[in-house]
């Protein structure tokens, strides 16, 4: 809301010297924020000038300019350059003299021109800031301005006013006026309000014989579209008359555009009083006025030109010709005021606040009006605006206001508000006194009681914000100063913190993190396809949530797995020229069971905690949300460098990651051979803790990292961190380590190709018993020497005891105790 100081000054006392920064300043202690000063961007020397004579000079160009001789209040007359054809001798106008500085900027300056030495400029109304007009010169005598020669003219013109801005919060739509601005100033400094309501003398007369009706057979929510409706008839109003300098300098500021002397004073009262106003040509009308709703069918051109299919839902202003206006929102183009205009029907209504809202983001309309009619404008002020625009269009336009007119009245009541005695001090903090909290809640204007064991507290007309004690809590903190309230950090209770899980979830995205890669979390949709290719081992379908009112139609359902949202992060970090990367995620996935119905349409009550049987039924109304983490790692882990080459990031940095993961977490985590829809076959890895399957690691198909655009071999994994952490148990002291040497050696076993190197490891280990400390592939070899069909492992085995060295011989026994094992099950034979 921009409001102009002068304006401001009207209805509250701005002492002397006041600058925009301190009425800032006092606006924001009464809880607004302040968003800049606005001021005409222009400086002087502009003044008052007369013109004594001109003589007209055709110019090659076809255009016939004037040299005029202009008297600006000095000893001698100025000789200008102008090319406007509106003015005549004896004109007074406004000169612009060498120094000074339009809008744009724009600098004047003495310049040479059309064979002339230019000593200044006579402008236009735009070239002032006071409005598009640009056909001609300001001539002031259209003003009604008479001045002496080298009068200044920027304080002549309101050009010296200056407005500040302040953000106004929904429910706050009383400030959106010069009225409530003022009323609030006078909250944060003490100063005398002045209600500018109170600047209609007398009883305000709606006048007779015009009908007015408010039929509203298709209420929303309850609410009929308008409760109060007032119309007044001025008559043999003079389009010709120019709209006031003060009232166009104000208007602008305020940052509505002169339209003309009419609907400048609709607009003019709309800012003052907060309630919109409309003005139509009575002469268009065709009988009396109705609000009610849109008929099937209906339509209607607005002001903007546009021609609009209306809803059944939305409210409108019509006569018997049909809708001639959106209620509240915009009038229609067929009985717009115009310079055609000799009579006016005034109207001003109280709208339903969430009608108005409804229609104007129906038809993407927001309008000055639907602002202010959405957020609540005060009941009791629609006949008082009414009157207010009446007046003007007497004093300003020279009509005659006529008895005709109708109006619909509602009785406002507003619901009284039980405010405890303790309830503010205990709920802001501060230890206010009874007189402060009951002072604070009558300078809002509101009406308060005392009843026992606190007060009962009527809002005023203007604040339906005001609907329960807290807020009128908020309004005893917010005069009295929001710097009172203490600020004290709360003292945490003692024995919470992170839950295991969490510590665990922290602990993996800490380690990857160090690892080397990137967290990137992703929104949770994604396609059907991609829940298929990556949701499963075979790629078959499986069930997924669709969402109602997904963000994006194109992928309309929640993942079951991470790894779309990671391809397409590479996709789109590989598009920007990053090749190496090493991408992870924990989140969410969702997993709904086959033929199971999710969702629901019931909401429980707010403010009470839901039972048992409340929370079962919410919990049965989603799917399994298990966490995961999943990594991507694609290029090079490490890049190429003198003397040395590029490393690929393969599935041995991907086996590191997984031990990093399982490091985390505290599990040992075995990998075997198996089968994804989405990964290579033969580079695909089972991971499985205690012999339950928790996630797969391996290489993307050529054709799934293809069709993501992704570039050379792509390997992920993925991992269920839900089931990874609980079968974790508790974490447990590292040992000590032992003082004795180790004995190292190694053994390499030929077994068939299918036998999985983790199950020959495993048997090796079993076989050698207590004194292997650790055991470690470190070959796989296929050629030359080993039989066709059968492969070469070939593993790192460290002995130690505890409590004495060991022989080389101990070493050989335990390491061919584990090789018989081996044997056993598979087979498998010492390589020779």
């Amino acid at each position: 809301m921009r409001v102009p100081l002068s304006w401001l000054r009207e209805y509250v006392e701005l002492p002397a010297g006041t600058t925009p920064d301190d009425v800032l300043a006092a606006l924001v202690r009464v809880g607004f924020e302040e968003e800049a000063v606005v001021r005409f961007d222009l400086t002087g020397p502009i003044v008052v000038g007369q013109v004594l004579s001109f003589e007209e000079e055709p110019q090659k160009n076809g255009k016939t300019i004037r040299w005029c001789q202009v008297d600006v209040g000095e000893a001698e007359p100025r000789g200008i350059v102008c090319g406007a054809g509106n003015f005549f001798p004896g004109d007074k106008i406004v000169a612009t003299l060498p120094g000074a500085v339009l809008p744009g900027p724009f600098p004047i300056a003495a310049r040479k021109t059309y064979g002339h030495l230019s000593d200044g400029m006579i402008a236009s109304a735009r070239e002032l800031g006071l409005g598009d007009e640009h056909d001609g010169i300001l001539r002031l005598v259209e003003l009604g301005i008479d001045a002496a020669p080298g009068t200044d003219a920027i304080a002549l013109l309101g050009l010296d006013d200056t407005a500040v801005d302040v953000n106004v919060t929904p429910d706050r739509g009383y400030a959106l006026s010069i009225r409530g601005i003022a009323r609030e100033y006078a909250h944060a400094t003490g100063a005398t309000f002045r209600d500018p309501a109170e600047r209609v003398a007398g009883e305000v007369a709606p006048g007779e014989g015009f009908a007015v009706a408010v039929e509203d057979a298709r209420p929303v929510r309850g609410r009929v579209g308008a409760s109060e409706f007032v119309a007044r008839v001025v008559r043999d109003v003079d389009t010709a008359k120019p709209t006031p300098p003060w009232m166009i300098a104000r208007l602008t500021l305020a940052g509505v555009r002169s339209l003309g002397i009419l609907v400048d004073i609709t607009n003019y009262v709309m800012l003052e009083l907060g309630n919109p106003v409309h003005g139509y040509d009575l002469d268009r009308l065709s009988g009396g006025l109705t609000v009610r709703r849109a008929e099937a069918g209906e339509k209607l051109e607005t002001l903007d030109g546009q021609v609009r299919a209306l809803h059944p839902e939305d409210l409108v202003i019509a006569d018997a010709s049909g809708p001639v206006g959106l209620a509240g929102v915009m009038g229609g183009a067929a009985t717009e005021m115009g310079a055609e205009t000799r009579n006016v029907l005034v109207e001003a209504a109280t709208f339903d606040s969430v009608s108005i809202a409804r229609t104007a983001r129906r038809h993407k309309l927001s309008s000055d009006a639907s602002r202010r009619f959405e957020r609540g404008v005060d009941p009791l002020i629609p006949f008082v605006a009414a009157q207010r625009v009446v007046d003007l269009l007497v004093e300003l336009a020279g009509g005659t206001a006529d008895t005709l007119g109708g109006a619909l009245f509602a009785e406002h009541s507003a619901a009284a508000i039980e405010l405890p005695a303790a309830f503010v001090p205990g709920i802001i903090g501060v230890d206010y006194s009874d007189d402060e909290i009951v002072g604070a809640l009558e300078t809002i204007g509101a009406d308060v009681a005392a009843v026992d064991g606190g007060w009962r507290a009527t809002p005023p007309s203007w604040r339906p914000d005001l609907t329960d004690k807290w807020t009128l809590a908020e309004e005893v903190a917010r005069i009295h100063g929001l710097d009172r309230i203490p600020s004290i950090l709360p003292t945490p209770p003692s024995g919470r913190g992170f839950t295991p899980s969490q510590q665990g979830r922290r602990r993996v995205a800490n380690a990857l993190a160090a690892a080397g890669f990137v967290e990137t979390p992703s929104f949770p949709f994604t396609t059907q396809e991609q829940n298929d290719l990556h949701g499963s081992a075979t790629g078959e379908h499986l069930p997924s949530v669709k969402l109602v009112n997904a963000l994006d139609g194109q992928a309309p359902y929640l993942r079951r797995s991470l790894l779309p949202g990671l391809v397409q992060t590479a996709h789109r970090n590989l598009a920007r020229g990053l090749t190496d990367l090493a991408l992870f995620e924990l989140g969410t996935v969702f997993l709904p069971e086959p033929g199971a119905t999710y969702g629901t349409d019931f909401i429980p009550p707010l403010g009470v905690r839901p039972d048992a049987a409340t929370l079962a039924a919410l919990d049965a109304a989603i799917p399994a949300q298990p966490q995961r983490v999943a990594f991507l790692l694609a290029g090079s882990v490490a890049p190429k460098q003198p003397g040395r080459a590029a490393e690929a990031a393969g599935l041995e940095v991907a086996l590191d990651a997984i031990r990093t993961i399982a490091a985390a977490a505290g599990v040992e985590i075995e990998v075997a051979q198996g089968e994804r829809a989405a990964l290579h076959p033969g580079r695909t890895g089972l991971l499985t803790v205690r012999g339950d399957v928790v996630g797969y690691v391996g290489e993307l198909l050529p054709q799934v990292a293809a069709d993501a655009d992704l570039v050379g071999r792509v390997t992920v994994g993925e991992l269920d961190l839900d089931a990874v952490l609980e079968r974790a148990g508790e974490r447990v002291v590292a040992e000590s380590l032992s003082t004795f040497p180790a004995a190292t050696q190694d053994v390499s076993l030929v077994v068939p190709a299918d036998v999985p190197a983790a199950a020959l490891r495993d048997a090796l280990a079993e076989g050698a018993g207590e004194l292997l400390e650790s055991l470690r592939l470190v070959d796989d070899y296929r050629g030359q020497g080993v039989p066709e069909g059968s492969k070469s492992l070939t593993f790192a085995l460290r002995f130690r005891a505890p409590d004495r060295t060991l022989t080389a011989a101990e070493a050989s026994d335990a390491k061919l105790a584990g090789v018989a094992v081996a044997g056993e099950r598979f087979g498998a034979e010492i390589r020779d």
